[in-house]
């Protein structure tokens, strides 16, 4: 769906501004350079249009009416005009090269620092907002903003010099003829403006139509199966018929009032470029006839003092309407500028932890074996204490220990959890759709963290959150399942788990997640490029590119979300040994819904509306015949049986 660019106001202007003047003062000697060119630029045309007077009263008519025409003056007063406008032009290109560098630069900063922010942003930020909300602040608001730093304020500072100094100059000239621009101006304004609102209402509802249209197409189109599967294709062009009359209704208003303003304006100009002349004309014609007593108000007007009254009265008009569209570009930039400082402003994502991961290996000091920190690739971890800098091995065993968690305060999603994984134990998270399993995952990787008084998750026998979260989440490995594969070679994404890792490795990987033999039978290989979320991929080859990812990063504790769901049955009995190879010493916790994928499983734990209600090996529940067994077979029991 395309932005709407609508009117857009911001909640705190005057904040907004400071915080932008802040980002500006890194550039404060370029904006003094742009203030002079501007400065220079504008006053070049204000002057050069006053140079008219002397050029008629002073050349050209004494040309005309004498025998005597004064060439080598003329001439000065063309040289001093052309190289006066020269110097415009050159500030002005000045000017916009000046203002070109510190937007982009600006934006740069800007930029960089949002997407700084979005990195450090937890997990739950992500969960309330949506993608296009955020991809938003990077396109469409950041887009505003550059249009109001490299041209929207300096033309505002062109328009205000211009405005200034044009209305001072007219005053000098003929305060008369002043009095008359202002009140024809008046009016003009007010038609304008009148017709100005009804144009943005008109322009507002044809960008909310076609918000309409492109998100009824948006779903067509990525819908189109279901469309054809239930004969629906005659009522969704009648739905898109309706949509795009109301879009010809709106659009035909919008270009109606927007077709009228220029021309409105124009002819407006006109009249009042005629009435200032015909003004002009007969005080001038009076004044030397003897007809009208002439004052200082009226003054002694010529046709060199009228001509130069008629260039401002143009060069005044334009600046005005200028800035009345400044004024809503500005406003825009600022309200983007908000949703912008918004999540610059959200807070981190907290990490309280202290104890770290780090390469150990095993010495022999005292006549025993202990743990001493390694600087290079030993294949062991350990946990460093950031006290007294003693190592823990890393062994894997995690304990939840009567743990609750709501991410609302009002309603509990887990309650009371209980789980004691130990080292190179495999653990089973059963049950139905929003039972809690893949919130306990969510703790576990403490995308969410468990609240003090409501339990308690140990790693190793170390508080989780003591844990940094960098450390924490290199010791574990995660296949999810939804994939996400990036743009880039198959080589690179399976890399992604181990950046580190070599080819011979990312090819290990590969085969042990079974996709060995489908990446090189593709054209390129593992130097494919998948690109649209490797959209040219089956979503069983993507799951398996991920399973290999995994495997890659070679983590101590494992987590399977649903790892084989878009994987058919052959795939998954081909996997199934290099599954548990790569589960092999490693603790592993496995979210199915496929229980044949958990038969195996050292302990089988049944969740429900966030509570154990069942655990044991997958034999033990099924003797059982509960809720586990239903789940397996599908059979419900009774209680007589």
């Amino acid at each position: 769906m395309p932005p709407r660019r609508g009117f857009a106001k911001p909640k705190n202007a005057k904040g907004t501004i400071k915080r932008i003047i802040g980002y500006m003062g890194k550039f404060k000697a370029l904006w003094l350079l742009v203030l002079i060119c501007v400065l220079i630029s504008s006053l070049t045309g204000v002057i050069g249009a006053y140079l008219i007077k002397p050029a008629l009263n002073n050349y050209i008519i004494p040309m005309i009416g004498s025998g005597n025409p004064d060439f080598s003056g003329f001439v000065r007063l063309l040289a001093g005009v052309l190289a006066m406008f020269l110097l415009g032009t050159i500030a002005s290109y000045c000017n916009s090269r000046l203002m070109l560098y510190i937007s982009t630069n600006l934006l740069f900063n800007i930029r960089c620092e949002l997407f700084s922010k979005l990195e450090k942003l937890p997990i739950k930020f992500y969960d309330a907002h949506t993608h296009g909300e955020l991809m938003s602040r990077f396109t469409n608001d950041t887009d505003t903003m550059r249009e109001m730093m490299s041209n929207t304020i300096p033309q505002l500072f062109s328009s205000m010099i211009t405005v200034v100094s044009v209305f001072v100059m007219m005053l000098i000239l003929s305060p008369m003829l002043t009095l008359v621009m202002v009140v024809t101006m008046f009016f003009i304004t007010r038609l304008v403006m009148v017709v100005g609102k009804k144009s943005a209402n008109a322009f507002r509802q044809n960008q909310i139509c076609v918000g309409k249209m492109n998100g009824f197409i948006e779903e067509m189109i990525e819908g189109q199966k279901v469309v054809k599967v239930f004969n629906h294709e005659d009522h969704a062009r009648k739905e898109f018929k309706e949509l795009s009359n109301n879009l010809r209704k709106a659009g035909t208003a919008a270009m109606s009032f927007g077709g009228l303003m220029w021309p409105l304006m124009g002819n407006c100009g006109h009249i009042q470029y005629a009435l200032i002349a015909i003004c002009g004309a007969a005080v001038m014609i009076m004044g030397h006839t003897g007809m009208m007593h002439l004052n200082w108000f009226t003054g002694l007007l010529d046709i060199g003092t009228i001509a130069a009254f008629l260039q401002y009265t143009r060069s005044f008009s334009q600046p005005i309407s200028m800035m009345s569209q400044q004024a809503t570009s500005i406003l825009n930039a600022l309200a983007g500028a908000e949703r912008i400082f918004a999540i610059i402003d959200e807070e981190p994502e907290v990490d309280e932890g202290q104890y770290t991961l780090v390469n150990a290996y095993e010495a022999e000091e005292t006549g025993q074996k202990t743990l001493v920190q390694s600087f290079a690739n030993t294949g062991e971890w350990a946990w460093k204490n950031p006290v007294d800098g003693s190592l823990r091995k890393l062994k894997g065993e995690v304990v939840f220990d009567h743990v609750s968690f709501n991410y609302v305060p009002e309603k509990e999603v887990l309650s009371d959890i209980n789980i004691h994984a130990k080292p190179g134990q495999k653990i089973a998270l059963v049950g139905s759709t929003g039972s809690g399993k893949t919130t306990t995952i969510n703790l576990l990787t403490r995308f969410y963290d468990v609240e003090q008084d409501k339990g308690q998750i140990s790693y190793d026998g170390i508080p989780l959150n003591q844990i940094s979260k960098d450390s924490l989440r290199r010791s574990l490995g995660m296949v999810q399942q939804n994939t996400h594969l990036f743009t880039g070679t198959i080589r690179e994404n399976i890399r992604y788990g181990n950046l580190n890792a070599s080819d011979a490795q990312v090819y290990e990987a590969a085969k042990l997640a079974n996709a060995d033999h489908f990446i090189r039978h593709l054209e390129n290989g593992y130097d494919t490029v998948i690109t649209g979320d490797g959209a040219s991929l089956s979503q069983g080859q993507r799951q398996l590119l991920a399973i290999a990812r995994a495997a890659v990063a070679d983590p101590p504790v494992l987590i399977l979300d649903e790892a084989t769901s878009s994987i058919d049955t052959r795939t998954e009995a081909l996997i199934e040994k290099g599954m548990d190879s790569l589960m092999s010493g490693r603790t592993t916790f496995v979210i199915a819904h496929r229980l044949s994928t958990v038969r195996n499983a050292d302990e089988i734990i049944v969740l429900e509306h966030g509570k154990i209600i069942e655990r044991g090996t997958h034999d033990q529940l099924i003797a059982a015949k509960g809720r586990y067994y239903f789940l397996y077979t599908g059979n419900r029991i009774t209680l007589d049986e």
